[in-house]
């Protein structure tokens, strides 16, 4: 089983803590087992959490041997790093622990030096304080999350799950990770890319009540050949608007975004089905296999038959 050592520093922000303890605590295999245990670790026994004072069951020591390790954010994000929990995540870092930040935990993870030289984020707020505080890491504060392999950090609030919906996946595959979504009545589709906000100069709808309609149908008629005019025509609206609409509701085009789905959707059948990785080209609309390959390994890392080696279910059908 999976071990999660979640480090509770001084002045923790509660969503952050509670959100990676919700997630994986209810992630459950296809056969019923749980994906993932938790530890709670702090330097001190009492955490102050604003509001409250917690008690960690773990020591720093609770960091030793686990698969995982993350760091939530903290109200006093320019508050200096202990020596002791620098160490610790240093000497994780060298074992090959993977260690993730949510939101705000990007800075006393940065303050550690693991960062430097790498791509991160953290809320769009405090972007500008995290690249003045350490000129080393490369900022990006316009994505959910970034994911450098043994490093990974993440923006503000919901994006924590994202980014914790993201280590399912790559942990379990995409059937575990959708159950876990749906259990945190999440999309799973949102991704890292992202923007985690949008300037509008005008009064927005609510997200989703424009394109929630067009997105069902999208997903239902993923092994169509279509094209931008084909979305727009369904849509009822140019080219143009409909490039508009979903930059400021996905965050995306809407191409990538079907690139996307397909992707997801032929994740599904490498774990479920025998179907050969030619068929399912076919069934989520790609137009050669030659192109579904570089697609799917573009997106995920691997090629096809590599995820469905690593992720296919016991008695595929």
């Amino acid at each position: 089983m999976h071990t999660i050592a979640v480090l509770a520093l001084d002045q923790v922000i509660p969503f952050d803590l509670s959100t990676p303890i919700e997630v994986f605590t209810r992630t459950r295999l296809p056969d019923g087992r749980p994906g993932y245990r938790i530890r709670v670790c702090a330097e001190e026994p009492e955490v102050d959490a604003g509001a409250f004072t917690l008690r960690a069951p773990w020591g720093l020591d609770g960091l030793e041997g686990a698969d995982t390790i993350i760091v939530p954010g903290t109200a006093t994000a320019s508050a200096p790093l202990s020596p002791a929990v620098r160490d610790a995540l240093r000497a994780a870092a060298r074992d090959g622990t993977r260690i993730a930040s949510i939101c705000s935990g990007t800075f006393p993870l940065a303050a550690t030096g693991l960062l430097d030289g790498l791509r991160a984020t953290t809320h769009w707020v405090a972007a500008g304080l995290l690249a003045v505080r350490y000129p080393e890491v490369e900022v990006d504060p316009d994505v959910l999350y970034v994911d450098n392999g043994q490093f990974l950090t993440s923006a503000g609030a919901a994006a924590g799950l994202d980014l914790c919906l993201h280590m399912i996946r790559r942990d379990y595959g995409s059937a575990v990770a959708a159950d876990a979504a749906r259990l945190s009545v999440m999309p799973l589709e949102r991704e890292g890319g992202q923007a985690q906000f949008v300037v509008h100069d005008y009064a927005p709808r609510p997200q989703g009540s424009v394109l929630e309609p067009l997105l069902t149908w999208l997903q239902e008629n993923l092994g169509r050949d279509l094209t931008l005019a084909d979305i727009a025509a369904q849509a009822g609206t140019s080219t143009r608007t409909l490039i508009r609409r979903f930059r400021e509701q996905t965050g995306t085009t809407p191409l990538q975004w079907l690139h996307r789905a397909r992707v997801r959707r032929a994740q599904h059948l490498l774990e479920t089905t025998r179907h050969p990785v030619e068929r399912i080209a076919t069934q989520v609309g790609f137009g050669s296999p030659t192109a579904f390959r570089e697609r799917f390994k573009r997106t995920t890392g691997v090629s096809p038959h590599a995820y469905r080696r690593t992720f296919s279910s016991p008695a595929p059908h």
